[in-house]
């Protein structure tokens, strides 16, 4: 794959938004059938320019203005925001207190920094493929909520080109909520809790609540391999106090002789998993107990949530098909079917992408001049590279949003009539 060099950024980018992002598929997300009137218009945008510059309060009357700006500007990052009670672009122009965010998509935002405490391999930005599988059980296990606790059907993921994921719920019933709904949806899903000073982040009590049980179940699929194994959680003794600091002090000393008589990670697990049924047996009132190696499996593998991305309204999230500056790599959305299969490092780069453009072109105007060329027909271009199983990823998100809104016509026009 093509290195990724910053310095090529502004060049690469005036190609990829010349020929290479979206527009129609992006526009179609947006504009939701132009079914509610001004929708697409009212909505905000936001861009990065070079050298961190940042415009708020961008909005376009519809697609072809929104790519002839984006053609304009190159922005370094896209967000999206709110649809507003007016037109973004002109909110100076509105009396004090009028200009509102009235409606916008559920969002989640999943960064690995937010599991610095748990992952031995990589700290701040880095990523190895080793940690991504806390982002693939986050996945798993948000996705699984939003669709079966809560009935939300349209949940587009999307990587964030560097250390994440984001989700979208862009169900017309969810981009109503009020900001309360929206926190009681994220409080529900969170279970780890305190920041870096409280060591033990997750309670549990006798009563499981499903989400809970469910969770545990997805996360059990994937703890050998990626805790004991991967990250070797109870490898040596600096490890394993960090995991003793989560289990009542009475079992301490017990742990400390057994785990150094054992050779691995997997087998301090299995003698912890033991001690703890133990120790449960023996404190009839204790409310810990079988719960001991569950709250140390999701301290270490639930998903971490930023709270006050999903609560606000008017919170700005990076844009599907945005580029990220550092790595280059494009903010793909992630095809649900293959969830464990999505690897980061092999998502395409602009630089990757814009070298297929040019060797495609080059090979094109090649055999144009051999032959007399009547109407070019050129398929769109995003279809010639690597980003193509991406776009219809996309495709197929959409696809389900457009089928779902007829089907919510025609309900409609079933009632209105008068049989």
């Amino acid at each position: 794959m093509e290195t990724f060099d910053p310095t090529e950024l502004p060049e690469l980018l005036k190609l990829y938004y010349r020929r290479l992002f979206p527009y129609a598929q992006y526009y179609r997300w947006l504009n939701y059938g132009g079914v509610v009137k001004n929708y697409f218009q009212h909505r905000e945008f936001s861009f990065t320019l070079k050298d961190d510059i940042y415009i708020r309060y961008q909005s376009f009357n519809n697609q072809s203005e929104l790519e002839k700006e984006m053609q304009k500007m190159n922005p370094y990052k896209i967000d999206i925001g709110a649809v507003y009670s007016h037109r973004p672009n002109q909110h100076n122009t509105v009396k004090l207190g009028a200009f509102q965010a009235q409606e916008k998509e559920l969002v989640f935002d999943i960064d690995m920094t937010d599991y610095d405490d748990v992952r031995r391999c990589c700290s701040s930005a880095d990523i190895c493929s080793k940690c991504w599988t806390l982002m693939t059980m986050a996945i798993h296990i948000i996705d699984r909520a939003l669709k079966e606790d809560f009935g939300f059907k349209h949940r587009l993921w999307v990587y964030s080109g560097r250390r994440g994921v984001h989700c979208w719920v862009c169900d017309e019933s969810v981009r109503k909520l009020s900001s309360a709904v929206r926190s009681g949806i994220v409080e529900y899903l969170s279970l780890v809790k305190g920041g870096q000073d409280v060591k033990k982040k997750v309670h549990l009590n006798e009563k499981i609540h499903p989400f809970v049980r469910k969770s545990i179940n997805i996360i059990k699929k994937y703890f050998e391999e990626y805790a004991l194994v991967g990250q070797n959680i109870l490898e040596n003794k600096e490890s394993w106090d960090k995991i003793l600091a989560l289990v009542p002090e009475t079992m301490h000393d017990e742990l400390q002789q057994s785990f150094q008589k054992h050779q691995n990670s997997l087998q301090r697990w299995e003698y912890l998993k033991k001690a703890a049924s133990r120790y449960q047996n023996n404190s009839k009132n204790d409310k810990c107990g079988p719960w001991l190696e569950w709250e140390i499996m999701l301290q270490y593998c639930f998903p971490r949530l930023d709270i006050n991305v999903s609560k606000g309204i008017n919170h700005l999230l990076k844009s599907p098909f945005s580029v990220h500056p550092k790595t280059g790599r494009i903010s793909v959305p992630i095809d649900l079917q293959k969830v464990d299969q999505f690897d980061p490092f092999t998502v395409p780069t602009i630089s990757s992408i814009c070298h297929e453009l040019d060797a495609i072109s080059t090979n094109e105007e090649e055999k144009e001049n051999g032959a007399e060329s009547g109407i070019k027909h050129r398929t769109r271009d995003y279809k010639k590279t690597s980003l193509a199983p991406f776009v219809k990823v996309f495709e197929q998100f959409l696809e389900n949003l457009d089928r779902s809104r007829k089907g919510e016509l025609l309900k409609k026009s079933d009632l209105q009539k008068d049989f």
